[in-house]
Protein backbone atom coordinates (compact mmCIF):
# COMPACT_ATOMS: atom_id res chain seq x y z
CA UNK A 1 0.00 0.00 0.00
CA UNK A 2 2.70 2.14 -0.50
CA UNK A 3 1.08 5.26 -2.96
CA UNK A 4 3.51 6.62 -5.58
CA UNK A 5 3.12 10.33 -6.07
CA UNK A 6 3.94 11.71 -9.40
CA UNK A 7 6.88 12.99 -11.01
CA UNK A 8 7.23 16.04 -9.17
CA UNK A 9 5.34 16.00 -5.94
CA UNK A 10 4.83 18.93 -4.56
CA UNK A 11 5.75 20.06 -0.54
CA UNK A 12 5.01 23.81 0.76
CA UNK A 13 7.54 25.81 1.87
CA UNK A 14 7.25 29.40 1.68
CA UNK A 15 7.17 32.08 -1.03
CA UNK A 16 8.35 35.40 -0.46
CA UNK A 17 6.06 37.32 -2.96
CA UNK A 18 3.66 37.07 -0.04
CA UNK A 19 3.23 40.38 1.75
CA UNK A 20 3.00 40.98 5.21
CA UNK A 21 -0.76 41.58 4.70
CA UNK A 22 -1.32 38.22 2.79
CA UNK A 23 0.74 36.47 5.40
CA UNK A 24 -1.70 37.27 8.36
CA UNK A 25 -4.79 36.51 6.62
CA UNK A 26 -3.92 32.97 5.79
CA UNK A 27 -2.74 32.47 9.50
CA UNK A 28 -6.21 33.78 10.35
CA UNK A 29 -7.85 32.10 8.20
CA UNK A 30 -6.36 28.65 9.44
CA UNK A 31 -7.06 29.92 13.15
CA UNK A 32 -10.62 30.15 11.96
CA UNK A 33 -10.31 26.95 10.73
CA UNK A 34 -8.87 25.83 13.80
CA UNK A 35 -11.58 27.18 15.88
CA UNK A 36 -14.10 25.24 14.26
CA UNK A 37 -12.29 21.94 15.25
CA UNK A 38 -11.95 23.23 18.65
CA UNK A 39 -15.65 24.60 18.99
CA UNK A 40 -16.48 21.33 18.38
CA UNK A 41 -15.12 19.55 21.22
CA UNK A 42 -16.94 22.13 23.41
CA UNK A 43 -20.09 23.19 22.21
CA UNK A 44 -21.68 19.63 21.72
CA UNK A 45 -22.12 18.71 25.63
CA UNK A 46 -24.62 21.07 26.86
CA UNK A 47 -26.74 20.20 24.45
CA UNK A 48 -26.35 16.19 24.94
CA UNK A 49 -29.81 15.95 27.09
CA UNK A 50 -31.91 17.79 24.32
CA UNK A 51 -30.43 15.30 21.76
CA UNK A 52 -30.88 12.55 23.48
CA UNK A 53 -34.89 13.52 23.98
CA UNK A 54 -35.13 14.14 20.52
CA UNK A 55 -33.34 11.05 18.94
CA UNK A 56 -33.67 8.60 21.90
CA UNK A 57 -31.19 5.95 22.38
CA UNK A 58 -29.31 8.12 25.74
CA UNK A 59 -27.28 5.02 25.92
CA UNK A 60 -25.19 5.88 23.16
CA UNK A 61 -24.66 9.58 24.15
CA UNK A 62 -21.19 9.53 25.08
CA UNK A 63 -20.33 8.57 21.79
CA UNK A 64 -21.03 11.58 20.43
CA UNK A 65 -18.25 12.61 21.93
CA UNK A 66 -16.37 10.21 21.70
CA UNK A 67 -16.30 9.23 17.97
CA UNK A 68 -14.86 12.51 17.40
CA UNK A 69 -12.61 12.61 19.67
CA UNK A 70 -11.23 8.75 18.47
CA UNK A 71 -10.61 9.94 14.88
CA UNK A 72 -9.44 13.58 15.45
CA UNK A 73 -6.68 11.96 17.28
CA UNK A 74 -6.00 9.17 15.77
CA UNK A 75 -5.45 10.82 11.49
CA UNK A 76 -3.46 13.96 13.34
CA UNK A 77 -0.25 12.73 11.95
CA UNK A 78 -1.61 11.47 8.76
CA UNK A 79 -2.45 15.01 7.91
CA UNK A 80 1.14 16.23 8.40
CA UNK A 81 2.82 13.43 6.02
CA UNK A 82 -0.12 14.06 3.55
CA UNK A 83 0.35 18.03 3.58
CA UNK A 84 4.31 17.41 3.06
CA UNK A 85 3.86 15.94 0.08
CA UNK A 86 1.29 17.64 -1.57
CA UNK A 87 1.23 21.42 0.16
CA UNK A 88 -0.75 23.16 2.69
CA UNK A 89 -3.84 24.11 0.62
CA UNK A 90 -4.76 21.40 -0.54
CA UNK A 91 -4.72 19.52 2.12
CA UNK A 92 -6.36 22.22 4.54
CA UNK A 93 -9.13 22.35 1.94
CA UNK A 94 -9.89 19.00 2.40
CA UNK A 95 -10.07 19.15 6.15
CA UNK A 96 -12.20 22.03 5.89
CA UNK A 97 -14.63 20.09 3.59
CA UNK A 98 -14.74 16.36 5.69
CA UNK A 99 -15.39 18.38 8.37
CA UNK A 100 -18.24 20.02 7.20
CA UNK A 101 -19.70 17.21 5.50
CA UNK A 102 -19.30 15.83 8.59
CA UNK A 103 -21.44 18.60 10.49
CA UNK A 104 -24.31 18.02 7.76
CA UNK A 105 -24.62 14.28 8.15
CA UNK A 106 -25.27 15.47 12.29
CA UNK A 107 -27.15 18.41 11.61
CA UNK A 108 -29.74 16.01 9.25
CA UNK A 109 -29.08 13.00 11.09
CA UNK A 110 -32.62 10.94 11.72
CA UNK A 111 -31.04 8.90 14.66
CA UNK A 112 -28.11 8.25 17.03
CA UNK A 113 -26.26 6.12 14.58
CA UNK A 114 -26.10 8.33 11.89
CA UNK A 115 -25.34 11.55 14.35
CA UNK A 116 -22.61 9.15 15.74
CA UNK A 117 -20.99 8.17 12.29
CA UNK A 118 -21.34 12.39 11.17
CA UNK A 119 -19.46 12.82 14.52
CA UNK A 120 -16.86 10.39 13.19
CA UNK A 121 -16.72 11.92 10.12
CA UNK A 122 -16.27 15.18 11.53
CA UNK A 123 -13.15 13.94 13.41
CA UNK A 124 -11.52 12.53 10.26
CA UNK A 125 -11.62 16.27 9.00
CA UNK A 126 -10.87 18.36 12.42
CA UNK A 127 -7.92 16.44 13.36
CA UNK A 128 -6.23 17.51 9.83
CA UNK A 129 -7.15 21.61 11.07
CA UNK A 130 -5.02 21.30 14.74
CA UNK A 131 -1.96 19.69 13.16
CA UNK A 132 -2.01 22.33 9.70
CA UNK A 133 -2.52 25.55 11.69
CA UNK A 134 0.44 25.24 13.19
CA UNK A 135 2.00 23.51 9.84
CA UNK A 136 1.27 26.57 7.69
CA UNK A 137 2.66 29.18 10.73
CA UNK A 138 5.55 27.20 10.68
CA UNK A 139 5.74 27.99 6.96
CA UNK A 140 5.19 31.65 7.03
CA UNK A 141 7.31 32.68 9.96
CA UNK A 142 10.80 31.97 11.39
CA UNK A 143 10.95 30.17 14.46
CA UNK A 144 12.70 33.40 16.09
CA UNK A 145 9.20 34.96 15.68
CA UNK A 146 6.89 32.01 15.83
CA UNK A 147 6.89 32.45 19.07
CA UNK A 148 4.68 35.48 19.41
CA UNK A 149 1.31 33.53 17.10
CA UNK A 150 1.11 30.87 20.24
CA UNK A 151 -1.21 33.28 22.21
CA UNK A 152 -3.26 33.76 18.79
CA UNK A 153 -3.46 29.56 18.90
CA UNK A 154 -3.89 29.65 22.82
CA UNK A 155 -7.08 32.49 22.53
CA UNK A 156 -8.53 30.26 20.22
CA UNK A 157 -8.47 27.72 22.29
CA UNK A 158 -10.15 30.13 25.14
CA UNK A 159 -12.41 31.21 22.80
CA UNK A 160 -13.87 27.47 21.83
CA UNK A 161 -13.34 26.48 25.84
CA UNK A 162 -15.68 29.52 26.89
CA UNK A 163 -17.97 29.99 23.61
CA UNK A 164 -18.65 26.68 22.72
CA UNK A 165 -20.85 25.23 26.26
CA UNK A 166 -22.69 28.78 25.67
CA UNK A 167 -23.62 28.75 22.45
CA UNK A 168 -24.73 25.00 22.40
CA UNK A 169 -26.38 25.41 25.88
CA UNK A 170 -28.23 28.83 24.19
CA UNK A 171 -29.04 26.84 20.35
CA UNK A 172 -30.36 23.57 22.27
CA UNK A 173 -32.43 25.30 25.32
CA UNK A 174 -33.62 28.30 22.95
CA UNK A 175 -33.57 27.56 19.59
CA UNK A 176 -32.58 23.50 17.88
CA UNK A 177 -29.76 21.76 18.97
CA UNK A 178 -29.36 20.53 14.86
CA UNK A 179 -27.87 24.80 14.91
CA UNK A 180 -24.78 23.30 16.82
CA UNK A 181 -23.37 21.99 13.69
CA UNK A 182 -24.73 24.12 11.02
CA UNK A 183 -22.89 27.17 12.66
CA UNK A 184 -19.93 25.21 11.07
CA UNK A 185 -21.28 25.86 7.49
CA UNK A 186 -20.44 29.71 7.16
CA UNK A 187 -17.77 29.21 9.21
CA UNK A 188 -15.85 26.71 7.54
CA UNK A 189 -17.04 28.51 4.13
CA UNK A 190 -15.85 31.93 5.54
CA UNK A 191 -12.13 30.13 6.52
CA UNK A 192 -12.10 28.70 3.04
CA UNK A 193 -12.84 32.26 1.24
CA UNK A 194 -10.51 34.21 3.22
CA UNK A 195 -7.01 31.83 2.66
CA UNK A 196 -7.94 31.08 -1.06
CA UNK A 197 -6.34 33.12 -2.98
CA UNK A 198 -3.20 34.27 -0.91
CA UNK A 199 -2.63 30.68 0.03
CA UNK A 200 -2.58 30.15 -3.61
CA UNK A 201 0.59 31.52 -3.30
CA UNK A 202 2.26 29.74 -1.03
CA UNK A 203 5.48 28.03 -3.08
CA UNK A 204 5.94 24.73 -3.31
CA UNK A 205 8.57 22.43 -3.78
CA UNK A 206 9.00 18.84 -3.91
CA UNK A 207 11.15 15.28 -4.08
CA UNK A 208 10.11 12.18 -4.40
CA UNK A 209 7.63 10.73 -1.89
CA UNK A 210 5.62 7.62 -1.40
CA UNK A 211 2.78 7.48 1.76
CA UNK A 212 3.04 4.50 3.98
CA UNK A 213 -0.88 3.20 3.48
CA UNK A 214 0.08 0.05 5.52
CA UNK A 215 1.88 2.19 8.56
CA UNK A 216 -1.20 4.53 8.51
CA UNK A 217 -3.44 1.49 8.72
CA UNK A 218 -1.46 0.03 11.77
CA UNK A 219 -1.13 3.50 13.93
CA UNK A 220 -4.98 4.31 12.95
CA UNK A 221 -6.05 0.52 14.61
CA UNK A 222 -3.51 1.09 17.44
CA UNK A 223 -4.50 4.26 18.42
CA UNK A 224 -8.38 3.99 17.97
CA UNK A 225 -8.12 0.43 20.48
CA UNK A 226 -6.07 2.75 22.74
CA UNK A 227 -8.69 5.74 22.97
CA UNK A 228 -11.38 2.99 23.21
CA UNK A 229 -9.84 1.29 25.97
CA UNK A 230 -8.74 4.48 28.24
CA UNK A 231 -12.39 5.79 27.25
CA UNK A 232 -14.49 2.86 28.31
CA UNK A 233 -11.55 1.56 31.07
CA UNK A 234 -13.69 2.54 34.89
CA UNK A 235 -16.59 3.66 33.13
CA UNK A 236 -18.47 1.18 30.86
CA UNK A 237 -16.43 -1.66 32.02
CA UNK A 238 -14.22 -2.14 34.57
CA UNK A 239 -10.18 -1.75 33.99
CA UNK A 240 -10.24 -5.68 34.60
CA UNK A 241 -12.60 -7.16 32.37
CA UNK A 242 -11.56 -8.92 29.26
CA UNK A 243 -13.06 -6.22 27.06
CA UNK A 244 -10.38 -3.45 27.97
CA UNK A 245 -7.67 -5.77 28.85
CA UNK A 246 -8.13 -6.96 24.54
CA UNK A 247 -8.37 -3.43 23.89
CA UNK A 248 -5.26 -2.60 25.17
CA UNK A 249 -3.41 -6.03 24.21
CA UNK A 250 -4.43 -5.46 20.95
CA UNK A 251 -3.84 -1.75 20.99
CA UNK A 252 -0.37 -2.60 22.38
CA UNK A 253 0.33 -5.45 19.45
CA UNK A 254 -0.42 -2.84 16.72
CA UNK A 255 1.93 -0.57 18.13
CA UNK A 256 4.19 -3.40 17.54
CA UNK A 257 3.53 -3.67 14.10
CA UNK A 258 3.85 -0.31 13.43
CA UNK A 259 7.13 0.21 14.70
CA UNK A 260 8.33 -3.04 12.98
CA UNK A 261 6.90 -1.02 9.62
CA UNK A 262 8.83 2.12 10.59
CA UNK A 263 11.74 -0.05 10.01
CA UNK A 264 10.69 -1.82 7.27
CA UNK A 265 8.80 1.13 4.99
CA UNK A 266 10.95 2.76 1.76
CA UNK A 267 9.77 6.08 3.63
CA UNK A 268 8.08 5.16 6.86
CA UNK A 269 4.74 7.29 7.89
CA UNK A 270 7.07 9.41 10.97
CA UNK A 271 10.92 9.35 9.36
CA UNK A 272 13.12 8.05 11.93
CA UNK A 273 15.34 10.94 10.78
CA UNK A 274 12.54 12.67 12.93
CA UNK A 275 11.51 10.00 15.64
CA UNK A 276 15.87 9.71 16.53
CA UNK A 277 15.88 13.53 16.86
CA UNK A 278 16.36 13.90 20.81
CA UNK A 279 14.67 17.36 20.84
CA UNK A 280 11.34 16.35 18.78
CA UNK A 281 11.03 12.79 21.29
CA UNK A 282 11.55 15.16 24.43
CA UNK A 283 9.63 17.70 23.06
CA UNK A 284 6.41 15.74 21.82
CA UNK A 285 6.64 13.74 25.19
CA UNK A 286 6.79 16.83 27.61
CA UNK A 287 3.37 17.60 25.77
CA UNK A 288 1.91 14.64 26.35
CA UNK A 289 2.57 14.22 30.03
CA UNK A 290 1.44 18.47 30.57
CA UNK A 291 -1.36 18.11 28.41
CA UNK A 292 -2.26 14.24 30.40
CA UNK A 293 -2.43 16.57 33.58
CA UNK A 294 -4.02 20.19 32.34
CA UNK A 295 -6.80 18.68 30.24
CA UNK A 296 -7.38 16.06 33.36
CA UNK A 297 -7.53 19.09 35.56
CA UNK A 298 -9.48 21.21 33.27
CA UNK A 299 -12.11 18.16 33.24
CA UNK A 300 -12.18 17.33 37.37
CA UNK A 301 -12.17 20.98 38.21
CA UNK A 302 -15.97 22.06 37.72
CA UNK A 303 -16.84 18.27 39.38
CA UNK A 304 -14.76 19.99 42.27
CA UNK A 305 -16.46 23.11 42.57
CA UNK A 306 -19.83 21.65 42.24
CA UNK A 307 -19.34 18.83 44.41
CA UNK A 308 -17.09 20.64 46.81
CA UNK A 309 -18.66 24.45 46.62
CA UNK A 310 -22.32 23.77 45.62
CA UNK A 311 -22.02 25.91 42.80
CA UNK A 312 -24.43 25.29 39.57
CA UNK A 313 -22.91 23.83 36.36
CA UNK A 314 -23.62 27.44 34.54
CA UNK A 315 -21.59 28.93 37.40
CA UNK A 316 -18.48 26.46 37.09
CA UNK A 317 -18.40 28.00 33.52
CA UNK A 318 -17.58 31.00 34.30
CA UNK A 319 -15.24 30.22 37.14
CA UNK A 320 -13.39 28.21 35.00
CA UNK A 321 -12.51 31.23 33.37
CA UNK A 322 -9.15 32.17 35.70
CA UNK A 323 -7.46 28.86 34.18
CA UNK A 324 -8.26 29.63 30.85
CA UNK A 325 -7.48 33.28 30.76
CA UNK A 326 -4.41 32.87 32.57
CA UNK A 327 -3.07 29.59 30.18
CA UNK A 328 -3.21 32.41 27.69
CA UNK A 329 -1.73 34.87 29.40
CA UNK A 330 1.09 32.60 30.05
CA UNK A 331 1.05 31.84 26.43
CA UNK A 332 1.03 35.30 24.95
CA UNK A 333 4.23 36.45 27.57
CA UNK A 334 6.10 33.29 26.76
CA UNK A 335 5.81 33.74 22.97
CA UNK A 336 7.11 37.60 23.59
CA UNK A 337 9.56 36.31 25.45
CA UNK A 338 10.98 33.20 23.31
CA UNK A 339 13.18 35.62 20.86
CA UNK A 340 14.08 38.15 23.79
CA UNK A 341 15.96 35.81 25.78
CA UNK A 342 18.66 33.29 24.53
CA UNK A 343 17.95 30.50 26.97
CA UNK A 344 14.56 30.26 26.18
CA UNK A 345 14.26 27.15 27.82
CA UNK A 346 14.20 28.42 30.96
CA UNK A 347 10.43 30.29 30.14
CA UNK A 348 8.41 27.12 30.15
CA UNK A 349 10.62 25.49 33.25
CA UNK A 350 9.86 28.45 35.33
CA UNK A 351 6.70 27.99 34.32
CA UNK A 352 5.66 24.48 34.90
CA UNK A 353 7.62 24.83 38.04
CA UNK A 354 4.90 27.39 39.42
CA UNK A 355 2.28 25.07 37.91
CA UNK A 356 3.26 22.44 40.06
CA UNK A 357 3.46 24.73 43.01
CA UNK A 358 0.05 26.20 42.41
CA UNK A 359 -1.47 22.59 42.53
CA UNK A 360 0.26 21.86 45.48
CA UNK A 361 -1.43 24.93 47.49
CA UNK A 362 -4.57 24.16 45.77
CA UNK A 363 -4.40 20.16 47.43
CA UNK A 364 -3.57 21.42 50.56
CA UNK A 365 -6.39 24.00 50.48
CA UNK A 366 -8.91 21.95 48.45
CA UNK A 367 -11.17 20.88 51.55
CA UNK A 368 -11.27 24.63 52.98
CA UNK A 369 -10.96 27.00 50.20
CA UNK A 370 -13.18 29.97 49.48
CA UNK A 371 -13.28 30.92 45.28
CA UNK A 372 -11.33 33.45 45.50
CA UNK A 373 -8.27 31.56 46.42
CA UNK A 374 -9.24 28.86 44.28
CA UNK A 375 -9.49 31.39 40.87
CA UNK A 376 -6.30 32.61 42.49
CA UNK A 377 -4.26 29.65 42.56
CA UNK A 378 -6.04 28.67 39.04
CA UNK A 379 -4.79 31.65 37.14
CA UNK A 380 -1.28 30.82 38.64
CA UNK A 381 -1.30 26.82 37.85
CA UNK A 382 -2.75 27.91 33.74
CA UNK A 383 -0.41 30.97 33.59
CA UNK A 384 2.38 28.43 34.28
CA UNK A 385 1.00 25.72 31.67
CA UNK A 386 0.66 28.16 28.79
CA UNK A 387 4.26 29.17 28.82
CA UNK A 388 5.06 25.56 27.22
CA UNK A 389 2.99 25.78 24.14
CA UNK A 390 4.88 28.38 22.18
CA UNK A 391 8.47 26.74 23.31
CA UNK A 392 7.75 23.38 23.11
CA UNK A 393 6.18 24.06 19.14
CA UNK A 394 8.67 26.13 18.11
CA UNK A 395 11.63 23.64 19.80
CA UNK A 396 10.37 21.05 18.04
CA UNK A 397 9.65 22.46 14.71
CA UNK A 398 13.56 24.47 14.69
CA UNK A 399 14.85 21.11 15.48
CA UNK A 400 13.86 19.68 12.04
CA UNK A 401 14.45 20.15 8.15
CA UNK A 402 11.59 22.04 6.65
CA UNK A 403 10.98 19.07 4.62
CA UNK A 404 9.55 17.59 7.66
CA UNK A 405 7.90 20.10 9.03
CA UNK A 406 4.34 18.48 8.83
CA UNK A 407 5.11 15.43 10.49
CA UNK A 408 7.13 17.10 13.45
CA UNK A 409 4.24 19.01 14.02
CA UNK A 410 1.40 16.30 13.14
CA UNK A 411 3.45 14.07 15.94
CA UNK A 412 2.90 16.63 18.73
CA UNK A 413 -0.04 17.57 17.75
CA UNK A 414 -1.10 13.72 18.20
CA UNK A 415 0.52 13.30 20.88
CA UNK A 416 -0.40 16.27 22.82
CA UNK A 417 -4.49 14.81 22.02
CA UNK A 418 -3.63 11.34 23.17
CA UNK A 419 -2.39 12.71 26.40
CA UNK A 420 -5.22 14.36 26.99
CA UNK A 421 -6.84 11.27 26.63
CA UNK A 422 -4.78 9.33 28.54
CA UNK A 423 -4.92 12.03 31.65
CA UNK A 424 -8.21 12.19 31.65
CA UNK A 425 -8.92 8.73 31.78
CA UNK A 426 -5.97 8.12 34.75
CA UNK A 427 -7.83 11.22 36.79
CA UNK A 428 -10.88 9.21 35.90
CA UNK A 429 -9.52 6.01 37.44
CA UNK A 430 -7.94 7.97 40.48
CA UNK A 431 -11.26 9.43 41.38
CA UNK A 432 -13.51 6.33 41.28
CA UNK A 433 -10.73 5.05 43.56
CA UNK A 434 -11.03 7.77 45.93
CA UNK A 435 -14.93 7.97 46.07
CA UNK A 436 -15.24 11.09 43.72
CA UNK A 437 -17.84 11.92 41.49
CA UNK A 438 -17.03 11.52 38.09
CA UNK A 439 -17.38 14.27 35.22
CA UNK A 440 -20.46 14.94 34.43
CA UNK A 441 -22.07 13.59 37.66
CA UNK A 442 -21.17 16.95 39.56
CA UNK A 443 -23.38 18.04 42.56
CA UNK A 444 -26.16 15.26 41.53
CA UNK A 445 -24.18 12.28 41.93
CA UNK A 446 -22.08 13.85 45.31
CA UNK A 447 -26.35 14.38 46.86
CA UNK A 448 -27.05 11.53 46.19
CA UNK A 449 -24.29 9.13 46.79
CA UNK A 450 -23.43 11.56 50.42
CA UNK A 451 -20.39 12.43 51.82
CA UNK A 452 -17.18 12.16 48.88
CA UNK A 453 -13.62 11.95 49.68
CA UNK A 454 -11.01 15.02 49.17
CA UNK A 455 -10.25 15.84 45.90
CA UNK A 456 -6.90 16.97 47.26
CA UNK A 457 -5.85 13.76 45.53
CA UNK A 458 -7.27 14.79 42.35
CA UNK A 459 -4.71 17.82 42.08
CA UNK A 460 -1.33 15.83 43.55
CA UNK A 461 -2.25 13.63 40.30
CA UNK A 462 -2.13 16.48 37.90
CA UNK A 463 0.92 17.97 39.81
CA UNK A 464 2.61 14.69 39.56
CA UNK A 465 1.90 14.66 35.61
CA UNK A 466 3.31 17.94 35.50
CA UNK A 467 6.18 16.81 37.30
CA UNK A 468 7.48 13.79 35.23
CA UNK A 469 6.52 16.47 32.25
CA UNK A 470 9.41 18.96 33.82
CA UNK A 471 11.57 16.16 33.97
CA UNK A 472 11.08 15.28 30.51
CA UNK A 473 12.07 18.79 29.32
CA UNK A 474 14.75 19.26 31.39
CA UNK A 475 16.40 16.68 29.29
CA UNK A 476 15.34 18.34 26.14
CA UNK A 477 18.29 20.06 24.22
CA UNK A 478 18.06 23.89 23.25
CA UNK A 479 19.26 24.48 19.46
CA UNK A 480 19.77 28.19 19.02
CA UNK A 481 16.22 29.63 16.94
CA UNK A 482 16.61 30.33 13.40
CA UNK A 483 16.08 33.99 12.35
CA UNK A 484 14.65 33.69 8.82
CA UNK A 485 13.37 31.16 6.66
CA UNK A 486 15.53 29.14 5.03
CA UNK A 487 16.54 30.64 1.03
CA UNK A 488 14.84 27.66 -0.82
CA UNK A 489 14.26 27.95 -4.72
CA UNK A 490 10.26 27.90 -4.60
CA UNK A 491 8.41 26.31 -7.80
CA UNK A 492 5.22 28.02 -8.15
CA UNK A 493 2.01 26.05 -8.45
CA UNK A 494 0.85 24.67 -11.95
Amino acid sequence: MDQPISAQPKRAVPDFSLSDREKNVIIAGSLLSMLLAALDQTIVAPALPTIASSLGHAEYLSWIVTAYLLTATAVSPLYGKLSDIYGRRAIMFAAIFIFLAGSVMCALAPNMLVLIAGRAVQGLGGGGLFALTQTVIGDLVPPLERARYAAWISGTWAVASIAGPLLGGAFAEHLHWSLIFWINLPLGLLAVAVINKPLRKLAIAGTSHKVDGWGAILMVIATFMLLLAVNWGGNRYAWGDPQIIGLLAGSAVFWLLFCLRLRMAEEPLVSLEVLSNRIVLTGTFTMFLLQGGSIGLAVYLPVYMQATLGMSPGDTGLAMLGLLLGTVVGAGTSGRLVPRVVNYKRIAFFGISASILGLGVLAYIADTAHLLEIEIATAIIGAGIGTIFPVSTISVQNAVERKDLGVATGLLTFLRSLGGAIGVAAIGAIALGNNLPLAGEGVAATTASGPHGSFSIIFLAAAAMLLAALIVYAFMPQKALRGSVPTETPIMPE
